[in-house]
């Protein structure tokens, strides 16, 4: 068995007071926006505009319930205070309760593209307009404009008014990379409320019930201890291998492998990405810990790579290639056998916050990318056998100037058994 450091476990818990310091918001707000407005520099763009609701609580402190993309958005400056287009409700609602952004706007939205293509049109040139008048003002005409996350209609729209629109995903993701000691503790705080849904896992995991009713009872107990949202899958017996996402709920039976995630459990909006493995009624078989030692022994040779001066090439040679589960392509394990830095910051929108580095065989060896401190990576990966079942486990870690740390503290280097009879 490999040999993992984890890191010190958090001295407060998920809410505030006055007489002792835990996460300093006020602090996370300004060194993420501080972050942002250096990569700006860094590159010579004066501006950014960005959407998706992670991403401008990133860029702003702004926040909204994502019913809709492009519903609002943010215009970010590296010298400027920004400003946050807001939807309908939240603009009224909102300046007096977040004071630390001095500039509102009402936002322009075309709904995705569900309104007719007429009224899409003149949204879409107030948009653009809108953010043409706000650059004027701060003499930034002429000046690049990076943008992230909008659509095709946008950037349109935005080329047509006459703006110099550069890829923004890029600096947004860069920015984004090394995380705050803030954002350190956000990370530590839902991976230690994932503990209670794992726990829950325990007591729900029993012969007869259904997968979804498990999932059920881990989301509410990650919510119950503090989630801003909770999240959770189960997947059991011949569905544990491979991971099937999208396979259909079914009925537990004794003896199934069963593993649980609390994938997209959020605080503070940093998501988890964690996995722990389980089996209901019985002791695990030789074979299935030898496929978990196996497994835990590989991760662990991947995470102590994840240290200041590696490199994901570093770290995804030890990952299994795609051979070894007789398939043909390392596409067949994007997701599985794999890494990915995890946060705020969102692309697309999607449920778990991917952010730089992605580690796996398909990319890392050929592009690797360098691993720095201050980087919290989540590391995945699958053993077992098709239709007969699987074991998989995931552990977030955090790179420190003496190497990495794992920061969940649920017991991962066994099988743990759940239901004994």
């Amino acid at each position: 068995m490999g040999s993992v450091d984890y890191s010190a476990k958090l001295h407060f818990g998920p809410t505030t007071n006055d007489v002792h310091q835990g996460i300093d918001l006020a602090r996370l707000r300004t060194e993420r926006s501080q972050r942002l407005r250096d990569t700006l520099r860094a590159h010579n763009i004066p501006a950014m505009l960005v959407t998706g609701a992670e991403n401008v609580r990133y860029a702003a402190g702004f926040w909204w319930s994502e019913f809709q993309m492009q519903a609002a958005y943010a215009l970010v400056f590296a010298d400027h205070p920004p400003v946050v287009f807001a939807p309908a409700g939240s603009y009224h609602q909102m300046p007096d309760q977040a004071p630390w952004i001095p500039h509102w706007r009402i936002a322009r939205s075309w709904m995705g593209g569900t309104v007719m293509e007429g009224a899409a049109e003149v949204e879409a040139k107030l948009f653009a307009d809108g953010i043409a008048v706000e650059l004027a003002e701060r003499g930034l005409t002429g000046e690049p404009l990076a943008v992230s996350e909008f659509d095709n209609r946008a950037i349109g729209a935005l080329t047509t008014a006459g703006l110099d629109v550069r890829p923004g995903l890029p600096l947004l993701m860069e920015a984004s990379r090394i995380k705050t000691q803030d954002e350190i503790s956000c990370l530590k705080m839902v991976a230690s409320i994932c503990t209670s849904g794992f726990m829950q896992a325990l007591g729900s995991l029993r012969p007869g019930v259904l997968q979804s009713s498990v999932a059920k009872d881990v989301k509410r107990a990650t919510e119950d201890a503090g989630a801003e949202f909770g999240a959770s899958k189960v997947m059991a017996g011949p569905l544990a291998f491979e991971r099937g996402i999208s396979g259909s709920d079914r009925r537990i039976e004794y003896g199934d492998l069963a593993y649980v995630l609390t994938c997209g459990t959020s605080f503070l909006g940093y998501t988890a990405c964690m996995y722990r493995q389980f089996v209901v009624g019985r002791p695990p078989t030789g074979e299935e810990r030898s496929w978990h030692n196996e497994l835990r022994d590989r991760l662990d040779a991947v995470i102590g790579e994840l240290r200041p001066g590696r490199s994901t090439a570093d770290a995804a040679a030890h990952f299994a290639p795609a051979s070894k589960f007789g398939y043909d392509d390392e596409a067949e394990l994007l997701t599985i056998e794999y890494a990915h830095g995890i946060g705020l910051v969102n692309v697309g929108s999607r449920f778990v916050h991917y952010n730089y580095p992605i580690i796996n065989r398909q990319w890392s060896l050929k592009y690797p990318q360098e691993i720095e401190e201050g980087m919290v990576i989540a590391v995945e990966g699958i053993e077992g056998k098709h239709r007969e079942g699987g074991v998989r486990t995931e552990s977030m870690v955090v790179v420190t100037a003496n190497g990495p740390e794992i920061i969940d503290h649920f017991p991962r280097d066994e099988i743990i058994v759940a239901s004994a009879i």
